[in-house]
């Protein structure tokens, strides 16, 4: 609306040229009388539209497109390097993606469920959380996680081997609730009330020339 602002003012200007022109030319002007007055208000008005356009295109903002530089390589963080020579790889994509992951390998790992996390992790990883799962039963311990959400999930890390295998380190910062439990069903780990705050890095891998969407966990640590 504010672009055309000027461009009303300036008829509202013409119209009152107009009408002073006709005032001075009586209360009956003649057909050419007439046709002289209302040539000059055109002509004033062409004018008066041009200018304000010419003026509108000097003053408007560029769009975003041409305002916003596209980045060489030289701008880009190093691990932007290495995650813009994956095909198809998009950032926001891959992050929601790793975070629907962890919790369910979060959520399968305190469950027991070994054969939905031989679909998720390595074949290193897995076995070392079959470990762990195992012992539990053995000792008549269950685990329970509540996984509330996510405060912060970012790409840490990526880099290509020799051999081209991908590898990408996020950090996730999220909110859970773990307990364990004896076989007597007793807390005797952690708090049902108790909301933690946990700092989880995790590196997902896959070939570099997979056309699967899939990425595999491969290691774990707290931060």
């Amino acid at each position: 609306m504010a672009q055309y602002l000027d461009i009303i003012i300036l008829l509202l200007v013409v119209i009152l040229l107009f009408q002073k022109l006709r005032s001075l030319l009586g209360t009956r002007p003649t057909e050419t009388e007439k046709k002289i007055a209302e040539e000059k208000a055109a002509k004033i008005f062409d004018m008066i539209v041009q200018k304000a356009e010419a003026q509108k295109h000097h003053t408007e903002p560029t769009t975003e497109l041409e305002a916003t530089p596209i980045k060489d390589d030289s701008e880009l963080s190093e691990t932007d390097k290495v995650l813009s020579k994956i095909p198809n790889f998009n950032k926001n994509h891959f992050l929601n993606s790793a975070k629907k992951a962890f919790e369910m390998i979060v959520s399968s790992f305190s469950q027991g469920d070994t054969e939905t996390l031989e679909m998720l992790v390595s074949k290193e990883l897995a076995k070392k959380f079959q470990q762990v799962i195992e012992q539990r039963r053995a000792d008549g311990i269950t685990a329970e996680t509540d996984l509330i959400g996510f405060d912060n999930a970012e790409i840490t890390h990526a880099q290509i081997s020799a051999d081209n295998i991908i590898s990408i380190t996020v950090k996730f910062i999220s909110e859970q609730v773990n307990i364990l439990k004896n076989k007597d069903g007793e807390v005797i780990e952690g708090d049902e009330q108790y909301i933690q705050n946990i700092t989880d890095v995790w590196t997902f891998e896959k070939a570099l020339t997979s056309t699967s969407p899939n990425w595999l966990l491969t290691s774990t640590k707290k931060s």
